[in-house]
């Protein structure tokens, strides 16, 4: 384990919203990336960051929808951007470091949860491809730049959902195994995790330092897989919009708005208290607890989430898949 995974008592919580956290930070003149930074909580910390001075880079998918919701608010800039197409990746990397700014944030929310059985034009399970192997590729493109600014962060969204699953190295793609959407998310935030901790170890030298975040349960866009049976055992209601609410009896009073879900992300990338820290699992705007075995606790990271040989392993089968390397 990394002896830095065990919380600082931070003044903060599960109810202390984002714009809390930036209360008193200036980040005028600074660079800021966030991948699904149009939607859910991935626009409330483009908003929150924004709102602070930052120029924020928002890559998108669906640039008309990410136009729209971003519609108003001054230096933000919007670029194409698929997570499971590799040339995607390099064209849009290539792009940012061709203008020569430093990077100075790197937020990797983007992602998919829950959904049916699809693959990559590589073959890839398409969570494990978008949620990991994708952010994999497009932080080490970015690395010249992150480096430039000499004090980046990371930040990567992972999930309590790492809890349904390590990672798989002798089958990632569900070649050989049953397909469970559950678990290929699960395997997907865990990597999110390993990815975060096995980056921080590297890149220290450089300036830069990475962590992964557990956001909390917020009803955000990410339920559109979830079938009306998922939705009904957890008590949730899709509405006529598409959008999903806690129905009667429901959780309601254990679901985190928006603006606390993006809470411990700013407070990952932003905090003057993480100074000199890096490589660990936050939940509550706080680093978690290793979680001693008792997994129905609400709270705590298991331990194949924050295991540096595993995070090892990891990277190294990341470069074997995508064919990148770090250069720097």
């Amino acid at each position: 384990m990394t002896s830095s995974q065990h919380p600082l008592g931070s003044g903060f919580g599960a109810t202390t919203s984002a714009q809390e956290i930036i209360q008193g930070i200036d980040l005028s003149g600074r660079t800021v990336m966030v991948t699904g930074g149009y939607s859910g909580i991935g626009l409330e910390t483009t908003r929150v960051l924004n709102a602070a001075g930052a120029t924020v880079i928002v890559p998108a998918r669906t640039p008309d929808k990410a136009r729209a919701n971003l519609a108003g608010l001054a230096r933000v800039e919007l670029a194409a951007l698929d997570l499971q197409e590799p040339a995607s990746i390099d064209a849009f990397a290539g792009a940012f470091l061709a203008g020569g700014r430093p990077l100075d944030l790197l937020i990797n929310c983007a992602g998919v949860m829950a959904a049916a059985l699809a693959r990559d034009g590589r073959g890839f399970e398409s969570q494990f491809s978008t949620n990991h192997l994708g952010h994999f590729q497009l932080t080490l493109r970015l690395l010249p730049a992150l480096a430039r600014s000499q004090e980046a962060r990371v930040v990567a969204l992972s999930s309590r959902g790492h809890r349904f699953s390590a990672v798989d190295f002798q089958d990632p793609h569900f070649e050989r195994r049953p397909y469970d959407k559950w678990k290929a998310y699960g395997q997907s935030k865990t990597a999110n995790a390993l990815f975060a901790l096995e980056l921080d170890r590297r890149v220290t030298n450089l300036g830069v330092r990475a962590f992964s975040v557990h956001p909390g349960g917020i009803l955000t866009d990410l339920t559109r897989h979830l079938t009306e049976e998922e939705l009904g055992r957890n008590r949730l209601v899709r509405q006529a919009d598409g959008t999903v609410v806690p129905g009667p009896g429901g959780p309601a009073t254990t679901l985190k708005t928006v603006a606390q879900g993006a809470a411990t992300t700013v407070w990952c990338a932003t905090s003057p208290g993480l100074e000199g820290l890096g490589g660990v699992y936050c939940e509550n705007c706080d680093i978690a607890e290793v979680i001693a075995g008792d997994f129905s606790t609400p709270t705590g990271v298991a331990p194949w989430a924050c295991d540096p040989e595993a995070a090892e392993q990891l990277w190294a089968m990341s470069e074997s898949l995508t064919g990148v390397k770090q250069e720097l």
